[in-house]
Parts: C-alpha cells; structure tokens; sequence
C-alpha cells in the first residue's frame, strides 16, 4: 500500500459505464485512491508500470488484450501488484485460466458495491477473494477434474496437510477448515504454514490452482 496505507487502485473495463461507476464508487472510500483506469489490457499493463498500484480490478472480455493475458503478464513483471478479476464470465474454464494466470480472486459483476469495495481490501492484504458461486464451481471441479499425482515436494506432505490443501482447493476458510477436520484454528494455520513450505507455495490463490492440479484425498463431513 501507499504510504498513507491507502490501496492504489487500477480498474480496468471495456464499458465505460461500468469503469466510470466503479472509479467513482471505490474512490468515495477513505481508503482507496484510484490512481488510474484502463479500457483493455494493454492499458492496464501500462498503468501499473506507470502508477505501482496495490490492486487492479480487472474484466476479462477486452480488446485488444484481454484480461487473462493481462493478469498474467502483471503478475509475471510485477508481482506486488495483485489483481482481482470482476467479470461477468463464470464458467469453469475461465476460471481456472483467470487463477492460473496469477489473479488473487475473482468476483462477478452482480456483485454489490460494498462487496466489491471489501473484496478490493481483503486482496490489498493478500487474501484470495472467491465470488460464492465461484467456490462452488471450484468445489465440483475438485471432485469431478481428473488430477495428476503430486509432483515433488508436494510428495512430502503428511495426509493432513494434503486435506487442508484439499480443503483450500475448495474455497473453506481456516475456521472452516478447523470445523471440518474437527482440529483448533491454530493447527490449521501450523499445517498451512508447513505446506506452503513444502509445496512452495506463497500465496493462498496459489494453493487453491495448486490444489486443482494434484492428487488429494477426499475429507469427509464433519459428524
């Protein structure tokens, strides 16, 4: 963030409309200062170099470069900058190449605006932010995608910790998780921790597109 704490913010759409209204509804917040917008995802490429932004609110379907492409080239040069995808695309497929491509979490443009405002603040402090209707489609992609067998390191990871991968794969929180595995909140954040060691992981959008990738074993509902 700035130096006055405040989220530097990029929002990048096609629609006039929809930019406009989100520049000026985000910036109303004391917090977020939107430091510029962008049409396609060329420009939102060029704004980060320009402005250093903490977060890029980025739409998907653009010309010229579209948001998938964006996402991952930001990622790839400039990896303070996180990007948060607000689309009207939900299938399974653009999904998944959104959070391959690095974004830290996507949301769905019926989103309202207080949820996009938080959503914009949980990225800032590196939390992955998944629409409802996105953790459900990542569920049923965790239980229905063929997977490969987890390539090294991953291969040393205990059965615990893969279910609390498996469990971030589908989109619980580490309250969730705790409730399922029947285990304190604490324990979970020891296996996150360990994990993440193991697996190189750094970040929990990461996890979640690593989870989708490997092998994991099903964890039951708690009794």
């Amino acid at each position: 963030m700035s130096e006055a704490g405040g989220i530097r913010l990029v929002v990048a759409d096609d629609q006039a409309a929809v930019r406009e209204a989100l520049a000026v509804v985000l910036g109303l917040a004391d917090d977020v200062e939107v430091v510029a917008t962008a049409t396609n995802g060329e420009q939102a490429l060029a704004a980060v170099v320009a402005h250093a932004p903490d977060v890029v609110l980025m739409d998907l379907n653009m010309p010229v470069m579209g948001g998938v492409e964006a996402t991952r080239r930001i990622r790839a040069d400039h990896p303070a900058t996180i990007v948060l995808v607000l689309t009207t695309f939900e299938d399974d497929e653009t999904i998944l190449a959104a959070l391959q491509a690095g974004a830290s979490g996507y949301l769905t443009k019926d989103a309202g605006r207080a949820a996009i405002l938080q959503s914009v603040r949980s990225a800032a402090q590196g939390q992955t932010v998944l629409a409802p209707e996105v953790q459900r489609r990542l569920l049923s992609l965790a239980t229905t995608r063929p997977r490969t067998v987890a390539p090294d390191p991953a291969a040393g990871l205990t059965l615990r910790e893969r279910e609390v991968l498996r469990l971030i794969g589908e989109g619980l929180r580490n309250g969730e998780i705790a409730a399922r595995l029947v285990i304190s909140e604490a324990t979970v954040k020891t296996h996150i921790n360990n994990l993440f060691a193991k697996a190189d992981l750094h970040s929990r959008a990461e996890a979640v597109r690593y989870a989708l990738s490997v092998e994991l074993p099903e964890v039951p509902a708690a009794e």
